[in-house]
């Protein structure tokens, strides 16, 4: 591959060995200092997106990391022989993340409960509590002594060198004071203190805050790390869709083969209670098929021969004989997995303020402990200038803050996915909070997109509806199987028998046959004036009162008399007048746009509660509509199906796709729903800035927690096990509140 065609593909890196999201600001600085280089680094996703990689290769990239200080792998290098894939590498290291925690627990709740309940110090219980300390301040806290060292090495410091530094300064200390001053001597005993108080320095130990540090620390980062396989559980689901055998037919032979051995064109057999194993259009069989896995819709939709169907989705009761149309990469799977990924990989505008705090916040406070521990050496006892100062280094650690924005992206992401719901990335969460304006296209947004029969003059006379299906039963146009389709509703059988020997039709105008020695005509009114048909003052107002309604009409003459009207209508979809309602209170002014005419537009307008409309539109008009809606002043969200609707949905502020539509449309939108229905987008708008909201939560309390702890530790005001956990404390708070999102309930239909 040349350098040129690399350069425009995104490449992505597993990071191992973060601990925070400082390790994440150095290796994003590691990566960006090589030429041509653009990369993020997400420390909630453990991922390193290269979107700009000049002339370099993945090896390159990750000698960079691992010169840094970390590991990198692709995922390719983590995938095992038998196709599990790097999913399970986090479940490994949360399963030895929680034994380490477990043994650290079993060995420093004794330390603790001697340190804080002076009733229990038997004679050299100090000694003991040297004993259980050494292996949780050793082995325990390896992890943290490792990662500071090798950031020492490189000049650089993370919470790791914040928790190091505080736990081996309270173990050197205890040391000391053990071995040569009165702390070691039998019956010393001392009280627990909240607060750092003056005192002798060489009777005083602090083996409770090395342990109890290390152990909340070690909680913290275990419950941290659950939380973030947990919120990976939808892109873990949605990999873990696809099948992985499939019943093919070669030579006409069913064959079984490996899901990777189909091949475009080739057909397969899906049996009742099966995953369809990719997308096709079926070639025999009638079934209903369950979509709930990959839209959120409840209901199985009824599919037969031509009917387009997606893999991984399930097929309840018929056997069914698919062609596949995409496989591997290509299918609509494949698709919506990469576009969740590349959402939960991004980073909030928001969070690159949190990046940068936090890139230079360990250094910060490593200089305010120094000086609270000068400052406390001139003003008071050695004992608390040393408390004060290993407080700070412990509360202060800026976990919190690098944790904020990307669990509540990657669980809000998660969730939308599990709703059919997928927001490309998370710079879109700042577009929904800004939106105002909402333009709806009419023809398969609003409406089904499906024209209908709706009236019928004269209204009990099946003679002219029949009559008329008789003729639109040979043609093949949308007007024609409306028709049709309203004739078998009411149980008007046809056959290709009953077509008109001399079936003639007419495009744009209309068809024409001779049924029962008599000549019948159904087309527009141009059309059957110019076939020389009279049209009755009964039926001119039928016709004018049909077309105030929006409808379409098709006149049926039998001879030369026009006998009756019929109406078609593209129908409202049901739960399109909830959707509109619920956007008005977002906030939201919505906007039909449409290349139909200015009737049409006020019926289906005044159907869903749309007072604007801008009607007789053409396609490539649509994109002018927004820019002058923006010229306006208004942000503009655009929602639309086609690929006429493809240059409007890049223009405004947000595009959204209806999953229905067409690949350019959902390429072109900023958020893709996989459900055919408008109430998918309100809950888009409302998960996105319910995320937004959380993200916010999240910086506004890990901000402050920094902001007031340490003056408090500063002061004196924190023992240094309490500070440690606090700090653990807040990380769950921040990861807690994220995982709220889970919860999150799409709008129910009142139809």
């Amino acid at each position: 591959m040349d350098s040129s065609s690399r350069s425009h593909e995104c490449l992505e890196l597993i990071i191992g060995g973060m601990s925070c999201a400082a390790c994440a600001a150095h290796v994003e600085k590691a990566l960006n200092k090589m030429p041509g280089v653009n990369a993020t680094v997400n420390y909630a996703t453990e991922k390193a997106t290269i979107s700009e990689s000049g002339t370099f290769s993945a090896k390159d990239f990750i000698k960079a990391v691992e010169k840094a200080g970390y590991s990198a792998f692709t995922d390719g290098d983590l995938d095992s022989e038998d196709g599990s894939q790097n999913s399970d590498t986090g479940i490994g290291e949360l399963i030895g993340l929680r034994r380490r925690l477990i043994i650290c627990a079993i060995l420093a709740a004794p330390v603790i409960t001697l340190a804080m309940i002076p009733p229990l110090q038997f004679p050299y219980w100090q000694w003991l509590s040297l004993v259980l300390t050494i292996p949780v301040v050793v082995w325990g806290a390896y992890p943290f002594h490792r990662a500071a060292f090798l950031n020492a090495r490189r000049a650089t410091t993370t919470m790791d060198t914040l928790i190091s530094l505080g736990t081996l300064a309270a173990f050197i200390w205890s040391l000391y004071a053990l071995f040569f001053g009165d702390a070691g001597r039998v019956g010393m005993t001392h009280d627990f203190q909240l607060l750092a108080r003056p005192g002798d320095a060489a009777s005083h130990i602090y083996l409770e805050v090395c342990s109890g540090v290390t152990l909340f620390i070690l909680g913290g980062r275990y419950f941290e790390k659950r939380a973030k396989v947990r919120a990976g559980d939808a892109l873990r689901a949605l990999a873990e869709m696809g099948v992985q055998e499939v019943t093919a037919l070669r030579a006409g032979q069913e064959v079984q083969i490996p899901i990777g051995q189909l091949v475009e064109g080739e057909e397969f057999i899906t049996l009742p209670g099966e995953k369809i194993a990719t997308d096709g259009v079926v070639v025999s069989g009638i079934s209903a098929v369950d979509n709930s896995l990959l839209t959120g819709e409840s209901v199985p939709v009824e599919v037969g021969t031509g009917d387009q169907v997606t893999g991984a989705t399930i097929n309840t009761y018929g056997r069914l004989i698919v062609r596949a149309t995409r496989v591997g990469s290509r299918t609509q799977l494949a698709q919506i997995t990469r576009l969740v990924e590349q959402a939960q990989a991004g980073k909030a505008p928001i969070q690159r303020l949190a990046d940068r705090i936090s890139a230079v916040f360990v250094p910060f406070v490593i200089v305010i402990s120094a000086l609270t521990l000068v400052i406390h050496l001139f003003i008071g006892t050695p004992v608390t200038a040393f408390t004060c100062a290993v407080a700070v280094l412990i509360i202060a650690c800026p976990c919190a803050l690098g944790l904020a924005t990307p669990t509540a992206l990657l669980v809000g992401t998660g969730r939308g996915a599990n709703l059919g719901i997928l927001i490309k990335g998370a710079e879109i969460l700042e577009s929904t909070r800004k939106i105002d304006t909402v333009i709806l296209d009419k023809t398969g947004t609003v409406t089904t997109g499906n024209m209908e029969l709706v009236s019928v003059f004269p209204p009990d006379d099946l003679g002219v509806l029949k009559a008329a299906a008789s003729l639109e039963s040979g043609s093949e146009h949308p007007i024609a199987r409306a028709v049709t389709q309203a004739a078998a509703s009411k149980g008007i059988m046809l056959t290709s028998a009953q077509v008109p020997a001399d079936f003639q039709s007419y495009p744009g105008g209309g068809v024409s046959g001779t049924r029962d020695g008599q000549q019948v005509l159904a087309g527009n009114r141009k059309f059957i004036c110019e076939q020389g048909a009279v049209i009755s003052s009964t039926i001119e107002d039928v016709i004018t009162e049909y077309t105030r309604r929006g409808e379409t009409i098709v006149l049926v003459a039998l001879g030369n008399q026009v006998k009756g009207v019929l109406g078609i209508a593209d129908q409202v979809k049901e739960t399109s007048a909830q959707a509109i309602s619920l956007f008005k209170e977002l906030g939201l002014t919505p906007v039909l746009l449409t290349g139909d005419t200015e009737n049409v537009a006020r019926q289906v307008g005044q159907q869903v509660g749309i007072k604007e409309i801008i009607a007789e539109v053409k396609p490539k008009d649509k994109v002018v509509a927004v820019f002058r809606k923006q010229g306006r002043g208004a942000t503009v969200a655009m929602i639309g199906d086609g690929v006429n609707d493809a240059a409007a949905l890049a223009q405004a502020d947000l595009g959204i796709a209806m999953g229905n539509g067409t690949d350019v449309a959902m390429q072109a939108a900023d958020i893709t729903l996989m459900r055919p229905d408008l109430l998918a987008a309100v809950d888009a708008i409302r998960l996105s800035r319910r995320t937004l909201k959380i993200i916010k939560g999240n910086l506004f309390w890990a901000f402050a927690y920094n902001v007031a702890a340490i003056p408090l530790a500063a002061l004196g005001l924190l023992n240094p096990m309490l500070a440690g956990a606090a700090m653990a404390c807040s990380s769950a708070f921040v990861v807690g509140n994220s995982l709220r999102l889970r919860s999150f309930k799409p709008v129910k239909s009142l139809s």
